[in-house]
């Protein structure tokens, strides 16, 4: 029956072909950004029902999250769709620098793309499913909708709430974005710990900076000297922190930390303060305690920010994420299925797109313009090598996302698929990054990655339904890395609220009709 079900779900893959580059293209144009991908969202509830899907919708609190489920009993096996797009990233798929239209650069665009990521998960769960109506397969395959991965936002948020905790088994699936990690999957290093909070700064009282001047008890308000207030709190906040890099996590491994200037409360008149103030400050590095060292060193630098300026300070998370869990079992199969699937192959129609690229970069024309390592298969064990020699021995996670929250609930795999990109050229230094995203909207780039994706996971799914000793060793090997006062639990509160008040960036509806908000 396993050999029957693979070649029904590869079938479907190839079936489908022309509705999976549709529907990436639709996703992609979009371009949705984070906590606000409420069309995408919607797109997916819609085509997951039509397919016989039972759907719960905003999930975990969250409007743009959702549950899909078909089949019932065990094995519980899930993979999950993302559909966020990044503010100022808005390409057309065309060979030159333009925003989409309708839009402008600083809206949002997508970038690694997770419009391939999304449909090339949601073409291997179709795949799953038909292979389990025509062969009898029991079982309950999950799909979960994943918003806000930019600030890594959602699956921390499931994996509190107990989202995860009957799943069996996960694979989780990204484009290419960097070397070796290419068609693969990943084996041991997997990604570390991710954490991101906003400070609001409030001058509440802003009255008792100065005292009133006459001794009456109206102040001169357009001579007075007006209070520090917000924007010097972040002003203050900004600057001091930046010593994070040099004095709390020096020369420990690779890692960052990065902020943002979110909003500020418009003053109603120069000698006023504004309302409020608000910076995010997100991190990512290899453990636990270097997240923890960090975040108290925030807290410290807040608190004495918010004396100095008059201000009430309040911290506001937006993700806490652990540092994932390999599973060889997974990643091994995995990869086996990839080869069976075979890597993306590109056309001539990408080729003559690539070299529109060039031209538009001051570039001739070559054969073959296109990075020869995305269409070229790197066992696991040949990554884990590679990306290895530039890290120290004791670093055991590198960079972040939040797919690990899964790896602590259930065995799960990490697969990547490469991406069309150009070859590097020294004549043309690094590419604009107008580059990659357009040829994540263009078809005939894009959608060979997510066809080897849907069948790579569309194999992966039908395996794990099938395959009990296969099931039964990832779980072991699970059992294994998270036992014996190995387990780490959600970082987050199960009474968590996801951060979908914060003013992030969105289209919005006017009388002026659809528009980007910030800037």
């Amino acid at each position: 029956m396993r050999t029957a079900a693979r070649a029904t779900a590869l079938a479907t893959v190839d079936a489908r072909a022309d509705e999976l580059s549709t529907w990436t293209r639709h996703i992609w144009e979009l371009a949705e950004p984070a906590w606000r991908e409420y069309r995408s969202c919607a797109w997916y509830v819609e085509r997951l029902r039509a397919e016989g899907f039972a759907v719960e919708e905003g999930t975990g609190g969250m409007p743009t999250a959702f549950r899909a489920r078909f089949g019932a009993g065990s094995p519980v096996v899930a993979t999950y769709v993302e559909y966020d797009a990044v503010p100022g990233n808005s390409q057309d798929a065309v060979p030159y620098e333009t925003p989409r239209p309708g839009t402008t650069r600083h809206a949002a665009g997508h970038t690694d793309p997770h419009s391939a990521l999304g449909v090339g998960a949601l073409g291997g769960a179709l795949a799953a499913k038909a292979a389990m109506e025509r062969h009898g397969i029991g079982g309950t395959l999950v799909v979960f909708g994943e918003p806000a991965e930019k600030v890594q936002g959602s699956k921390p948020v499931h994996a509190a709430k107990g989202f995860y905790d009957d799943l069996d088994a996960a694979v989780s699936f990204h484009p290419a974005y960097m070397q070796p990690y290419t068609n693969t999957t990943r084996l041991d290093t997997h990604c570390g710990a991710y954490g991101s909070i906003v400070y609001t700064f409030t001058p509440d009282a802003p009255q008792r900076w100065a005292a009133a001047g006459g001794g009456g008890p109206i102040t001169e308000a357009h001579a007075s000297a007006r209070a520090p207030g917000a924007i010097d709190a972040v002003c203050l906040m900004y600057g001091i922190s930046k010593q994070l890099r040099e004095h709390v996590l020096a020369h420990t491994g690779s890692w960052s930390i990065n902020e943002a200037i979110l909003a500020a409360g418009q003053a109603t008149a120069d000698n006023l303060p504004p309302d409020i103030g608000q910076i995010q400050y997100s991190w990512r590095v290899p453990t636990l305690a270097m997240s923890d060292r960090l975040a108290a060193a925030l807290e410290r630098n807040a608190g004495h920010v918010a004396g100095l300026t008059g201000c009430r300070v309040e911290p506001r998370w937006v993700s806490r994420t652990r540092p994932g869990v390999p599973n060889h079992v997974l990643a091994e199969r995995t990869y086996a299925n990839l080869v069976e699937a075979g890597p993306p192959v590109w056309d001539d129609a990408a080729r003559a797109f690539a070299n529109a690229v060039r031209a538009t970069l001051g570039l001739p024309p070559v054969a073959d313009p296109l990075h020869a390592g995305m269409a070229e298969l790197i066992a696991p064990e040949e990554a884990e090598r590679q990306l290895r020699l530039n890290l120290p021995s004791w670093q055991l996670h590198f960079t972040s996302d939040d797919y690990v929250e899964y790896t602590w609930h259930c065995p799960t795999v990490r697969l990547y698929v490469g991406r069309c990109m150009l070859a590097a050229d020294a004549a043309a230094g690094p590419y604009p990054a107008w580059v990659a995203n357009a040829f994540g909207g263009h078809p005939a780039c894009i959608d060979p990655t997510v066809r080897t994706a849907a069948r790579t996971i569309g194999l992966m799914l039908v395996d794990l339904f099938c395959d009990a000793d296969l099931l039964a060793e990832a779980t072991a090997e699970h059992r294994q890395r998270t036992g014996a006062g190995r387990w780490v639990a959600p970082l987050l509160p199960s009474d968590f609220e996801p951060p979908i008040e914060l003013r992030w960036p969105e289209y919005i509806e006017t009388a002026r009709g659809r528009g980007w908000w910030i800037p």
